[in-house]
């Protein structure tokens, strides 16, 4: 019997954390590109992407900088390319309504996917509130944004890797926009469990990410994000489900209690709990296969 083929997503940079939380955080498009390379070596196949302003740190979805960060990584290897369309809690990204609440900057996020080289973007189907340093910051993704945002990307020949928080993303947004043709099967659905600062979002038990498993829709290769530290159980019980794996400083900052990560660091414990439950990590030609996306020319 052939081992199973799991896919390894490695999320190096994240919107939110920064280099005075963990010095290992790649920020800038160079040193994303030879992060990722690592990782890539170490058994990744996708890499989902935030950018940084060069100024700052900050996030930003300008599409000049994913470009470089895409261009650098391709020059490198074959790894699936993965923008997000999520942006970040800071930098070109937010601004504060009237009422004193903050939002993330929906026309910022449009530009994630116009980058060249992006395969896949991620399309965050849900509408929640994020705290952060003392803002409430308002992510509004209504069933519009959604079908506009999914519209760009089938237009674009960009696969939406859907990411879902909770049980009624899956039932209601995710589901909607499958039924109304606006994403081709193999559908790719990211469930991101344990976000404690996401009013809206589920945290990680074993039954939970059973039950959004179990609610799935026809013809989903689902992933699963483990957010802090929920990112190894998550992790292992995802692979047992049947699912693949994506890890990395976005989702979590630590190695082990007090001690701080590297992303190939997890990239490496990751393929080595594949490799012992008897599967392989998929190559990028293989993640493509299974999730549907054409081969590199």
């Amino acid at each position: 019997m052939s081992k199973r083929k799991v896919i390894v997503t490695v999320a190096p940079t994240g919107g939110m954390a920064s280099k005075k939380q963990n010095p290992n955080l790649p920020t800038q498009p160079k040193e994303i590109a030879e992060d990722v390379l690592r990782c890539y070596n170490a058994g990744a196949s996708v890499v989902a992407l935030h950018a940084r302003r060069a100024s700052d740190d900050e996030a930003t979805c300008d599409p000049a900088v994913y470009g470089e960060i895409n261009a650098l990584i391709r020059d490198k290897c074959d790894i699936v390319l993965n923008n997000s369309t999520g942006g970040g809690i800071n930098g070109d990204m937010i601004h504060q309504l009237n009422n004193g609440l903050w939002e993330i900057n929906f026309q910022e996020r449009l530009k994630g996917m116009e980058a060249p080289g992006a395969e896949m973007c991620t399309l965050d189907a849900q509408t929640i509130c994020a705290s952060f340093g003392g803002k409430e910051i308002l992510v509004p993704t209504t069933p519009t944004r959604i079908r506009e945002l999914a519209e760009k990307m089938m237009a674009r020949g960009i696969k939406p890797e859907w990411e879902v928080f909770s049980l009624e993303d899956i039932l209601q947004d995710v589901t909607n926009a499958i039924k109304a043709g606006l994403d081709k099967a193999p559908h790719f659905i990211n469930i991101v469990i344990g976000v404690n600062a996401f009013q809206g979002a589920l945290p990680y038990t074993p039954r939970i990410l059973q039950m959004m498993v179990d609610h799935l829709p026809p013809n989903t290769v689902f992933n699963v994000s483990g957010i802090g530290p929920a990112q190894l159980p998550a992790t292992i019980q995802g692979i047992l489900l049947g699912g693949h794996a994506r890890t990395g400083l976005e989702d979590n900052l630590y190695y082990e209690h007090g001690v701080l990560a590297t992303n190939v660091q997890l990239v490496e414990r990751t393929v080595r709990l594949i490799r012992e439950m008897g599967h392989e990590p998929a190559t990028p030609t293989e993640a493509r296969e299974i999730m549907g996306l054409p081969q590199l020319k």
